[in-house]
């Protein structure tokens, strides 16, 4: 399957860049990341708690294939509408310390936009340990399940 996500990560830095265009109007693909019933879809996991504002806070838990329970929880530090959420990410009861994301929404047309999320690991063994998981096909895999679902939706 093409790899439509643009994963951008320099050598000896402790960030990472992930671009993505989405065939769907702006405040479509920000509603994948608004709304708990619709988060829940493409990222195949219950929402807890999604309180979508500064100052807020989300939790998330999902089942793994042998019916172990993984939570995942952050902070919201901002959050303008179709514009962008500043949030912290952690996954819990693993050795990956918290992380620091910062997601860009963007119109490119009337029919399309862009999502450009910046991302601040604690370090630069932590970033490129995240990098050597399955996470560039991760990531991929939920954004072409952002695009199947609101597709239908704006259909």
């Amino acid at each position: 399957m093409e790899q439509k996500t643009n994963i951008h990560a320099e050598d000896n830095k402790q960030e990472l860049t992930i671009t993505r265009e989405f065939d769907l109007p702006l405040e479509l693909l920000f509603k994948a990341y608004q709304e708990p019933e619709i988060v829940e879809q493409w990222m195949g996991t219950k929402v807890l708690k999604l309180e979508n504002k500064k100052h807020g806070s989300y939790q998330f838990e999902t089942t793994d294939p042998k019916g172990n329970k993984h939570n995942f929880s952050g902070s919201i530090h901002d959050f303008i509408p179709n514009k962008k959420i500043t949030r912290t990410f952690e996954m819990e009861n693993t050795p990956f310390p918290v992380q620091l994301e910062f997601l860009e929404f963007e119109s490119v047309t009337d029919d399309t936009s862009k999502l450009t999320m910046h991302v601040i690991y604690k370090s630069v063994a932590t970033r490129d340990q995240i990098l050597q998981l399955p996470f560039a096909q991760g990531i991929n895999y939920a954004h072409n399940r952002i695009q199947e679902l609101l597709k239908n939706l704006n259909n």
